[in-house]
């Protein structure tokens, strides 16, 4: 049986990096765990290929030579997916969908033969039961949440590690956190299901196999999900790094009350971890309550965020514009908060109501659902009627991103980052000077009308803040891409 795995293209984004990847060396960010997850469930005696459209390009002769083409995409990659499907019925190809855009929304997508939907521990085996018996059927769906014990190492034969910059890596699902925009409850349940800390261990040690020295990302729903577990694991693998002389890092998505935790984030910093997302949202508390953001409230969220600096851990942030509470002085409000807490990388977007969330519902109750959600960060348009008037707040949402995202006020906010930070990498300085010179080298050659102010940032950093200069010039190499996302 042969199985090609084909991963959708996804479009110039916030998190794609696309105008500094190859400026790196690299093809794309990260893997399809999802597929190498897929393809290490499927019988080992399957001839299996990946083509991940984000690195090359998908030919006729791939799909011909598959008796199965096996999709898996989120929302953000629908238009891609779209163009895939099309290509395998023109060429007569059978199509097997599962990921969650097929999950969310498989009735629109007609053309695919088979969906395998949910959770693949579950849906593949009763998907390949009955490609035994050649009775296959449309749909493979269950609402049972397995133990991530079921769950195998990924399948690192069908990539080529060298293609990408980050490898990803997932140590539970689930998230105890209910908010009402978010799909992850729907898709993943509110019980967070965690990997034996053993299980993780075996997937490093398969990375740590394949000669992997970069940045490893727990793709975790929230990393936080269980805190005595997550810490058991912390425990675990600062022993297994200290055992094996493992030099990667690590960065994950975590939500705010973990900086409530020392003891966590100590583990954290030890376990070599040096950069966290956590969803703020908004520095509003009516638009915290009407989303349910529990664990944002009641706060410092100013404090919280550099909790995790002085643990030499930098924040991403994502906040969201649109909210029912929202009026025109948010955007003001957004940006100072940006500002003030240093947050370079501010994922900024307008609200979306995802399908299956309690927001997708709600409005679809109130009949102001417009279309489905193009799960595209940077997408300027609602898929709903906002209580604020649609052109102020489409028009104050561009403006912001245009004002965060200046050479000015990125390169302020890195330096307010950099007051609060405390770096815990130590790199002897004769291996900073060459990765210096050529990451100076690389922004000077990508920046043009911002090079006044990126002087004053370098200048400036070597005279405040020189044990921080490594970490200032990782956000000026990422300042190249940002400045062509929000041109």
């Amino acid at each position: 049986m042969k199985i090609l795995m084909v991963y959708p293209q996804y479009p110039d984004t916030f998190w794609s990096l696309k105008h500094i990847i190859k400026l790196l060396g690299k093809k794309a960010c990260l893997p399809p765990l999802g597929l190498m997850t897929v393809s290490a469930i499927l019988p080992a005696e399957f001839e299996k290929k990946l083509v991940d459209l984000n690195i090359a390009k998908l030919t006729d002769e791939d799909i011909l030579w598959a008796d199965y083409v096996f999709i898996s995409a989120m929302i953000v990659q629908k238009e891609s997916s779209i163009e895939v499907i099309k290509r395998c019925k023109g060429l007569g190809a059978k199509t097997i969908a599962g990921g969650p855009l097929f999950t969310s929304l498989y009735e629109q997508f007609e053309d695919v033969d088979h969906f395998v939907l949910n959770e693949g521990e579950i849906t593949i085996p009763m998907f390949l039961e009955d490609l035994k018996k050649g009775e296959l059927k449309k749909i493979y769906t269950s609402e049972e949440k397995p133990d991530l014990n079921l769950t195998p190492v990924a399948d690192y034969s069908i990539i080529n590690p060298e293609d990408y910059y980050v490898m990803p890596v997932q140590t539970s699902r689930g998230c105890p956190f209910d908010c009402d925009f978010c799909d992850i409850v729907n898709l993943n349940g509110r019980i967070p299901r965690t990997k034996s800390p053993e299980q993780i261990l075996e997937e490093l040690q398969a990375i740590y196999d394949i000669g992997w020295e970069r940045s490893i990302f727990f793709v975790d729903d929230n990393f936080l999900g269980n805190k005595n577990k997550t810490k058991e694991l912390l425990r675990k693998i600062i022993e297994w790094r200290k055992k094996v002389n493992f030099k990667p890092m690590f960065y994950t998505e975590i939500s705010i009350n973990a900086s409530d935790d020392d003891e966590l984030l100590e583990l954290m910093r030890q376990a070599g971890f040096f950069m966290v997302f956590i969803g703020i949202e908004t520095p509003s508390e009516e638009s915290l309550q009407e989303c349910h953001k529990i664990q944002n409230q009641n706060r410092n969220l100013t404090e919280s965020v550099r909790k995790f600096y002085r643990y030499g851990m930098e924040v991403t942030g994502g906040f969201i514009i649109g909210f029912d509470s929202d009026d025109e002085t948010i955007f003001d409000k957004q940006f100072r908060f940006i500002q003030e807490t240093g947050i370079s990388k501010a994922m900024i977007e307008l609200l979306q109501a995802l399908p299956g969330t309690k927001l997708y519902k709600r409005l679809e109750a109130e009949g102001r659902l417009l279309k489905t959600s193009s799960g595209v960060c940077l997408d300027s348009t609602i898929n709903f009627v906002p209580r604020l008037d649609r052109k102020v707040l489409v028009d104050g949402y561009n403006k912001l991103i245009k004002k965060a995202y200046s050479a000015k006020y990125y390169f302020e906010r890195v330096s307010n980052f950099l007051e609060y930070y405390e770096p815990t990498r130590k790199i002897p300085i004769h291996k900073r000077i060459i990765p210096s010179i050529i990451k100076i080298f690389i922004v000077l050659q990508n920046v043009d009308k911002e090079r006044i102010e990126l002087a004053k940032f370098i200048i400036g950093t070597l005279i405040k803040h020189p044990r921080k200069f490594p970490a200032a010039l990782d956000q000026s190499v990422l300042y190249i891409h940002f400045s062509k996302v929000f041109s």
